[in-house]
This record gives C-alpha cells, sequence and structure tokens, in this order.
C-alpha cells in the first residue's frame, strides 16, 4: 500500500477520535440534526478504523516475533512456533491490507443508507406479478439474513397471489451499498402455473432502488404538494374501509405521486409517503448531475438505467445469469431464498474495477 494511503488512514483515525469528542459535547447532543449527521459519520469509519488498528496490531507481533528469531539461544521447539506465527501474522496481514485497500477505493456516497425497493410487474400478465411476488420474498430474504428491517410502504396484490406493485424499506447499515445493484429489468423464463399445457413462458418484473435521504438533503416546498387522504381498500378487516387513513401525496412540479395505505394511522402513512417522495426527487436530482457530467458515458451499455435487462431466472436449466458482468449460477431456489451476496460481491469488484480504471 502506498504512504499516502497511510497517511490517508491516519487522518480518518484522528477524525474517527475527534467524532468521540464531539459526540459527547453537551451542547452537540442538544442539536439533534448536528447529532445525527456526526453519528452517521462516525458509524461509517467504524469499520475501517478498527481494521487499521488491528493491521498496526498484527504488524508490531509479527515484527516482535521475528526479532525473537533472531536470538540465537532460542532453542528449536520455540523457534519452529515462532516461524508459524510469523507465518499466520503474515497471512492476517496481507488480509487487513486487502480490505484497507478496497475500503480506500472511491465510494457511492450513498451507499451507508438505508434503501426503498419498488418493484412493479411488467410484461407477462399474471406471471409477471407473481415472479415480483418472488422477488418481493427474495430481497425480504435477504434482509432477514444480514439482520435487517423491512417495513411494508405499499403493496397492490392480484387475485392469484402475485404482486403488481410493491415500496417497502429496508433498514440497515450499508444496505442501499448492496442492494443498488438490483435496479433494473428482470426476466423470468419458466412454465406459470397459469399455464395448462406446460409451455416455458417468459415474463419481466421491473425493480427501483432508491437511497432513503433525510429532510434536510432534499428541500420540499409544501405549497409543491396536494395530498389527498381516503379510506385504505383490501386486506386489513372490518376497519380498513371505516376510517380515512390512507395518503396520496401529488408533488405538482414533477407530477410524482405517492401513494400508501399500510399503517392505520394517517401520520405514519404520510411519513412513509414523504420519504418515498424524498428519495425519488433525490435520484432525480442525481441522475440531473450525472447527465451533466457525462453524457456520453449514460449512453453506453452498462449504464444502469432501469430499461436495461440486467438478469434472466431460467427455471428449466437452474440458471441465474447477471448480464451486466456476464456470470452466471446454477442455484436459482437459493439465490430466490435470499442468498444473494455471491452474486452482488462480484458485481461490487465489478464496480469497484470501473471506478478505479475511470470507465463507469
Amino acid at each position: 500500500m502506498m504512504a499516502t494511503a497511510f497517511d490517508r488512514l491516519e487522518q480518518l483515525k484522528r477524525r474517527y477520535d475527534e467524532l468521540a469528542e464531539l459526540l459527547a459535547q453537551p451542547e452537540v447532543i442538544a442539536n439533534l440534526e448536528q447529532l445525527q449527521a456526526l453519528a452517521r459519520e462516525q458509524s461509517s469509519l467504524t469499520e475501517l478504523v478498527g481494521q487499521y488498528d488491528e493491521y498496526r496490531q498484527v504488524l508490531r507481533q509479527r515484527r516482535e516475533t521475528e526479532e525473537m528469531l533472531d536470538d540465537d539461544s532460542l532453542d528449536a521447539e520455540l523457534a519452529a512456533l515462532a516461524r508459524d506465527e510469523v507465518a499466520n501474522l503474515r497471512a492476517r496481514e496481507r488480509a487487513l491490507l486487502a480490505h484497507l485497500e478496497e475500503a480506500l477505493a472511491p465510494r457511492d456516497p450513498d451507499d451507508e443508507r438505508n434503501v426503498i425497493v419498488e418493484i412493479r410487474a411488467g410484461a407477462g400478465g399474471e406471471e409477471a406479478a407473481l415472479f415480483a411476488g418472488d422477488l418481493y420474498r427474495t430481497y425480504s430474504r435477504y434482509a432477514e439474513r444480514r439482520g435487517w428491517k423491512t417495513e411494508l410502504i405499499d403493496l397492490h396484490e392480484t387475485e392469484l397471489g402475485g404482486i403488481r406493485e410493491v415500496i417497502f424499506e429496508i433498514r440497515g447499515r450499508g444496505a442501499y451499498a448492496r442492494l443498488k445493484y438490483e435496479s433494473g429489468v428482470h426476466r423470468v423464463q419458466r412454465v406459470p402455473q397459469t399455464e395448462a399445457n406446460g409451455r416455458i413462458h417468459t415474463s419481466t418484473a421491473t425493480v427501483a432502488t432508491l437511497p432513503e435521504v433525510e429532510e434536510i438533503d432534499v428541500e420540499i416546498n409544501p405549497d409543491d404538494l396536494r395530498i389527498d387522504i381516503y379510506c385504505s381498500s383490501g386486506a386489513g378487516g372490518q376497519n380498513v374501509n371505516k376510517v380515512a387513513t390512507a395518503v396520496r401525496v401529488t408533488h405538482l412540479p414533477t407530477g410524482i405521486v405517492v401513494a400508501c395505505q399500510d399503517e392505520r394511522s394517517q401520520l405514519k402513512n404520510r411519513m412513509k409517503a414523504m420519504a418515498v417522495l424524498r428519495a425519488r426527487l433525490y435520484q432525480i436530482e442525481q441522475q440531473k448531475q450525472q447527465q451533466e457530467i457525462d453524457a456520453t458515458r449514460r449512453a453506453q451499455v452498462g449504464s444502469g438505467d432501469r430499461s436495461e435487462k440486467i438478469r434472466t431466472y431460467n427455471f428449466p436449466q437452474d440458471r441465474v445469469t447477471d448480464h451486466r458482468i456476464g456470470v452466471s449460477v446454477h442455484r436459482l431456489e437459493g439465490l430466490l431464498d435470499g442468498d444473494l451476496d455471491d452474486l452482488i460481491d462480484a458485481l461490487a469488484a465489478d464496480e469497484r474495477v470501473r471506478r478505479q480504471s475511470g470507465t463507469n
């Protein structure tokens, strides 16, 4: 690792220690906005600083053990143990260096945020809705595997148990960093439950992943909003249609409409709808900036637009293919059960290479 990288690590460690002192100050504790911002910054540095501290400790132990080997009075048995210890410490040292180099690579500033996921049935009628339901369960299971919390915002089901549209939030450190690669068109090839002749159909569902943003990140003029309150519909018992708790928020300048009826509280539904609206407006602003910075690159294949087909789930061949990196795996059921890490790791590695080479 270059000396400048170690200088950067020392700077980050000093900043981490400084944040710990700031977070203990009464004036910071009294300022909720500042407290949250500093806490997020400290949280983003915790893992990196911990690995750097461990690296320095391993380095020190390895050098001390090597000095023992220079002692001619050391007996053969202790010398053999010391050589094994040096080998183990060198292996750990290399692993920590690799983690540190990866952590210092350029990153998406939104990576540490929670994520809002929107799944919609595409081409294929009822089979597309059933596939959208499969994807919803996939991401819910993935969140469960990683210890993240899932919160439903809006859901529209079909009579056969499929999903026309679902919007939900996944809360957990780095949720957006992992799930941002899922944004795009997902294609499924299988014999649908609705097919009587055993023919294979091709259907699609779209997935949009948006980083959750704070109110301070997106300024919304209250005069630009139209808020409608109405009675919820769908499953939920006798109380569903008696009390007007569902909320529909329309952002007049952009025409964006967000509805939420999952909660029995009008206030909670409004808060959830506003969170989705902020995320969508934030994404629009990010896209504008990207277009201004690099309009040419966005025209190339692999720009990440949701209109692109990113992945195919082929049931007859038990194969999932990610078209962006040309990787296929033959454990479809496991993937649909939320075992996505290997595929996401490959996509993350590809993104790091692109960032470092300046092609992304």
